[in-house]
């Protein structure tokens, strides 16, 4: 799908979709309790189905090793990866886009110690064996992703394990988003320090009917807006929520000021985007360091951010693990931008195109779905302009 949006100011109350990390998180614990627990709440994102049929996949398919489609979800494959091995002893797990290029080096690395068996090949990743109670040592710095998954399967083991980080924890709020699912869900894991969870075994997940919270992720790109000068109100987000990205709310207060900011993203990657349209906008310069992680997202996205608010009429500049955004009073827009299959990427060109001369066309505009499949129609009631090519 291809639109073009001519500027025009957006107004109004927005209330965000329901969180993807938390949904996933929810689903999880649901489905290893069994068919007794209700998550509601839940938006019908790519992301989230993803989960939804993989977990159904995992109990019900009577093949020894399933075969798990997790889309293009990078939370679906690296959290069920241990999950599968617990329950099933592995699974053969495939994805779509860049998912299958993303790196799972963290646990290769653990499956070579433990003795468990893997191949990736061809657009698949097979893994088999069985996880044992036990010490399992992780990296922190590639994703805290590979934690999460650790920490649901651990409890099911007939003995105690411990999770060693080995290097600095990069979105600790994540984990932390896991431990407050895991504990509603009837499962225990506690810190014993920064760099050791301890996970007793013989634990059972038991139904809960949950609901899932606003996401603050998605959240994110309406503070965008409205530091762009869209009045805009949102609502629907829970104040003292344990999502990570909820930091948007201390940013966007940092970058209302005029002066050169910096912004470490090691913890909430994800706003890289929205936080370079509103840095695009603004008096002065603006560093966002330490996002590495943002090459092997849905798209390379210091590349992809770079590319299109310069193209829209941005200053950027991508360094191997940094923005540098000159600020600028307007943004010329008179162009066509591809979205790289990014959901994300969509969503901040949008809000950027608000504060454009001209208008903005973007192809692969559909790749929003992934995490919030309501965003144009959400676009449009608030005043949106917004014209849909056919092709």
């Amino acid at each position: 799908m291809n639109l073009t949006i001519t500027p025009s100011r957006l107004s109004g109350t927005v209330t965000p979709p329901p969180s993807k990390s938390q949904a996933h998180r929810y689903l999880i614990a649901a489905g290893l309790a069994g068919d007794r627990s209700k998550v509601t709440n839940l938006a019908e994102s790519q992301d989230v189905r993803a989960t939804r049929w993989c977990m159904k996949a995992l109990r019900t398919s009577g093949r020894r090793l399933p075969e798990l489609n997790c889309f293009e979800s990078g939370s679906t494959l690296r959290f069920l990866i241990p999950i599968a091995l617990a329950l099933r002893g592995g699974a053969r797990f495939t994805g779509q886009g860049r998912l299958m290029e993303r790196p799972q080096q963290p646990y290769f690395a653990m499956f070579e110690e433990k003795g468990i068996k893997y191949e990736q090949k061809n657009g698949f990743l097979t893994v088999e064996g069985r996880l044992t109670p036990g010490v399992y040592s992780l990296r922190g710095d590639i994703s805290s992703q590979f934690i999460t998954g650790l920490l649901y399967a651990l409890p099911l083991l007939n003995g105690d394990s411990e999770i060693h980080i080995t290097t600095e924890l990069e979105s600790k709020g994540y984990v932390d988003m896991t431990l407050e699912a895991m504990n509603l869900f009837g499962v225990t894991a506690e810190w014993g320090d920064p760099w050791t969870l301890f996970v007793p075994g013989n634990q059972t997940y038991v139904p809960k009917d949950v609901q899932v919270e606003g996401d603050w992720s998605q959240a994110a790109f309406w503070f965008a807006a409205i530091s762009l000068g869209n009045p805009l109100e949102v609502e629907g987000l829970q104040q003292l929520s344990s999502q990570g990205d909820r930091v948007i709310r201390d940013f966007f207060v940092q970058l209302s000021l005029p002066g050169d900011e910096e912004i470490d993203v090691s913890n909430c990657p994800d706003l890289a985007p929205p936080l370079a349209a509103m840095a695009s906008l603004r008096r002065g310069d603006t560093q966002i360091v330490n996002a590495g992680r943002l090459r092997m997202k849905e798209s390379d996205r210091l590349s992809s951010i770079t590319a299109v608010m310069n193209a829209l009429g941005a200053s950027l500049e991508e360094r191997a693990d940094s923005l540098t955004i000159h600020g600028r009073e307007t943004l010329a827009g008179g162009c066509t931008v591809d979205c790289w299959n990014d959901h994300r990427i969509a969503m901040m060109t949008a809000i950027a195109a608000t504060r454009c001369q001209r208008p903005v066309t973007l192809l692969g505009a559909e790749c929003v779905a992934k995490s919030y499949p309501d965003f144009w129609s959400v676009y449009r009631l608030l005043g949106g302009d917004i014209y849909e090519h056919t092709r």
